[in-house]
């Protein structure tokens, strides 16, 4: 029988605008666990995880730390995952808590829970609004009508990824795209003029794509710019620009296999009239 020990973690979300968006078993494990260890860009939102949480750590002084001493990102995630796991260890209830879903593009969550569990300790995530969901929303787009691809902007470019263009093509950190070193925080022309060639082997230079940025906090327009593809190089960016590009053809009937579900459904109408 495996003894659990007295240590626990959970990660939540808060969101990407906390206000409306946290939900109530997240404020409830922030409110009543011994720390919360959060990972949120929004000072309005680290300002009240500081206000209601028994103690409070903040994580975000790892980037600067970062960007002083030249580590990588990897570095950095790894420290905030062993700031969150030592306080595991000494036997606490830890809530870590990221902006927006804590399991979408958040490594740091998924490297403590599987540590923690592996050691001995209960360790889970509760889900969050993400900013597919703010895209979804504010966008009016419905993943269901065409489909969606989703994939990080530098993975599209290194690696041999084929796209449909007759589904919705979601491109993550654009904002970083191209970056092989882990330790810049920004992208430059050169790298977006790359992407805009791969890119062009599935869509047209004119084709129109969507620049989008969700709102962070209640003073904060959300992004939705619309441009040529081929534009992209020229446009000024974040780390949380998403690039978003509507289907460029239509969807393409497979009429073989039309022909196959209705010969199933005429047969079985067959079949119940002989009943």
């Amino acid at each position: 029988m495996t003894i659990q020990k007295q240590g626990s973690l959970v990660c939540v979300g808060t969101g990407m605008r906390m206000a409306g968006q946290l939900t109530p078993i997240a404020q409830s494990y922030i409110e009543t666990f011994d720390i919360v260890i959060a990972a949120v860009p929004n000072i309005f939102t680290r300002k009240w995880l500081q206000g209601v949480a028994k103690e409070y750590v903040c994580l975000n002084d790892h980037y600067e730390d970062t960007k002083i001493d030249g580590k990588t990102r990897r570095d950095t995630y790894r420290r905030m995952a062993d700031t969150i796991l030592k306080e595991v260890r000494a036997g606490k209830k830890v809530c870590a808590a990221f902006y927006g879903h804590p399991g979408i593009f958040a490594c740091i969550s998924h490297m403590t829970i599987a540590e923690a569990r592996l050691e001995g300790y209960e360790a889970h995530m509760e889900p969050g609004i993400s900013a597919l969901d703010c895209l979804v929303a504010d966008l009016g787009i419905d993943p269901g009508s065409f489909g969606m691809q989703s994939m990080e902007s530098t993975q599209f470019m290194i690696y041999k990824r084929p796209l449909d263009p007759t589904a919705l093509l979601v491109l993550w950190q654009v904002g970083i795209a191209g970056d092989l070193t882990l330790k810049r925080f920004d992208t430059e022309p050169a790298h977006l003029q790359i992407l805009v060639n791969k890119l062009a082997q599935y869509y047209p230079l004119d084709h129109e794509v969507i620049l989008y940025e969700a709102a962070t906090d209640p003073l904060e327009k959300t992004r939705v710019d619309k441009l040529r593809l081929e534009d992209l190089p020229k446009m000024s960016y974040k780390q949380i620009t998403t690039l978003v590009i509507p289907p460029s053809r239509p969807l393409e009937r497979d009429q073989s296999i039309i022909d196959e579900l209705n010969a199933i459904a005429a047969q079985r109408g067959k079949v119940q009239q002989a009943a």
